[in-house]
C-alpha cells in the first residue's frame, strides 16, 4: 500500500470507534479494540493490496477485534461483594443507554446497525462483511431502528411529532 498508514488512522480512526463501541459498548475495551485494529492493521499495511479498500477493511479487523474482546470478557468473572440492581427506568434515554440498546439487539440487527449508521457503510459492503445479501441487511438495519425507536418511544410525544 503506497498511502501512508497514518493518513489512514486519520481518515478512518473515527469510524474503526465507532464500530468498536457498537460491538463493545462507550467502556475502555473499545479502545482496546481500536488499538489492537490499527496495531494488526500497521502489520499488514506494507503487504495490503493498491485496490483495497481501506475503510471496508479496517472495519472488518475492527469487527473481529471487538468479537475476540466481548469473547474474552464474557469468560472472565467480575468480582463483587453485592450483585448488581437492574437498570432503573429513564425518562430520557442518554447515550450510554443507546449503547446497551444497541448492545442488546440480535447479533445481526446489531451488526447491520453499526456498519450501516455507525460505520457509514453501504448495504452492500455491510453484507459481505456480515456474510449476507443486501437486501437481508437492508431488512436488518430497518428492523434494528424499528426496535431502537419502540425502546426510547414516550408516550408524552405531542401527535404528530416525529420520532
Amino acid at each position: 500500500m503506497q498511502e501512508p498508514f497514518e493518513r489512514a488512522v486519520e481518515q478512518h480512526g473515527a469510524t474503526v470507534l465507532r464500530v468498536c463501541r457498537a460491538v463493545l459498548g462507550p467502556e475502555a475495551d473499545a479502545d482496546d479494540a481500536w488499538s489492537e485494529t490499527f496495531l494488526a492493521a500497521m502489520r499488514a499495511w506494507p503487504e495490503l493490496p493498491e485496490d483495497t479498500n481501506v475503510e471496508a477493511w479496517l472495519v472488518r479487523v475492527a469487527k473481529r477485534k471487538a468479537i475476540d474482546l466481548a469473547r474474552a470478557r464474557s469468560r472472565q468473572a467480575i468480582p463483587t461483594d453485592e450483585p448488581p440492581e437492574g437498570p432503573a427506568p429513564a425518562d430520557h434515554p442518554d447515550a450510554e443507554g443507546l449503547w446497551d440498546a444497541v448492545a442488546a439487539l440480535p447479533e445481526r440487527q446489531r451488526l447491520a446497525v453499526a456498519y450501516h449508521y455507525l460505520g457509514g457503510l453501504p448495504h452492500a459492503e455491510t453484507a459481505e462483511l456480515i456474510g449476507s445479501n443486501a437486501e437481508a441487511v437492508r431488512r436488518a438495519t430497518a428492523d434494528g431502528i424499528k426496535g431502537l425507536r419502540r425502546t426510547y418511544h414516550t408516550d408524552t410525544s405531542p401527535k404528530g411529532a416525529p420520532r
